[in-house]
């Protein structure tokens, strides 16, 4: 992964910026030389052709990425299109990473969990490393430092 080949990116989403999803953009952008691009494209809401020019949009963004992240506070409150994300994931062999809800105030349901390669928590390291993981398939073990002071 370099500038020049980012690892790209689906956020699940409903053609809205929910904070979840700009959450994730954040996280990823205080992570110093770790270079990505957003194929999910909020904006590009169809303005006609109903449901189906909708799913269509969706499709072609999902089959541009390498990884696809859904925050569970998607899965929550727009179960039948995070269903639907997932499924055209799932049938492009794209890997799906689940982010805990933000600020512990609900749990990520099983059924959630059982679909997903990677469950992990709101921390820049946790969604950067799982991108590597999953999109790249790149070892991404890591040692903690811990100084301990003699007194």
């Amino acid at each position: 992964m370099s500038e020049d080949n980012p690892i790209r990116v689906f956020v699940a989403h409903n053609f809205q910026q929910s904070d979840d999803y700009l959450r994730v953009f954040e996280f990823l952008e205080s992570v110093e030389r770790f270079f990505y691009l957003n194929v999910s494209k909020p904006e590009d809401m169809p303005d006609t052709g109903g449901m189906d020019a909708i799913k269509e949009v969706l499709i072609n963004q999902i089959k541009e990425c390498e990884a696809v992240i859904v925050p569970a506070s998607f899965y929550l409150e727009q179960n039948d299109l995070a269903r639907f994300e997932m499924d055209v994931a799932e049938a492009n062999e794209k890997p799906l990473i689940v982010i805990r809800p933000f600020g512990g105030v609900a749990e990520t349901p099983q059924v959630l969990i059982d679909r997903v390669k990677e469950h992990i928590e709101w921390n820049e390291r946790e969604i950067v490393d799982a991108l590597k993981r999953q999109a790249r398939l790149e070892d991404t073990s890591r040692w903690e430092t811990i100084e301990f002071t003699l007194d």
